[in-house]
């Protein structure tokens, strides 16, 4: 789960440059509280999902170092290129941690959560 500031700006950048679908959407509006679950495009909601939690006037404290969100992706230098010129602010270009590691990036979204990007080819 990630706290958000502004769900649908949250909801887009997960869209655009991830795939996910939102899958559904649970409003508490005594609270008030929105609930997003985000899957990827073609799963029926069976798999994976990332909730996105949103309460208006909300601070939202980065989840970073400590505690931050790994995502797997495909070609991670072209990945984290194609990131880098729509925008999203790139805190780690794509790098082993050790020899022969698993190359690995962090970037940020728009609630400034670090979001490791590892290579899966």
């Amino acid at each position: 789960m990630l706290r958000v500031g502004d769900l649908q700006r949250s909801v887009a950048f997960y869209e655009r440059h991830f795939g996910l679908r939102e899958q559904r959407r649970v409003a508490f509006p005594e609270i008030p509280r929105t609930l997003v679950f985000m899957a990827a495009t073609g799963d029926d909601g069976a798999g994976m999902q990332l909730e996105l939690w949103h309460e208006p006037g909300d601070t939202v404290a980065p989840v970073s170092h400590n505690g931050h969100l790994g995502i797997g992706v495909h070609h991670i230098d072209e990945f984290v290129a194609e990131l880098a010129a729509q925008g999203v602010p790139i805190q780690q270009t794509p790098r082993a941690l050790r020899p022969g590691g698993r190359r690995l990036a962090i970037i940020t979204d728009p609630d400034g959560h670090e979001l490791e990007l590892l290579a899966l080819d």
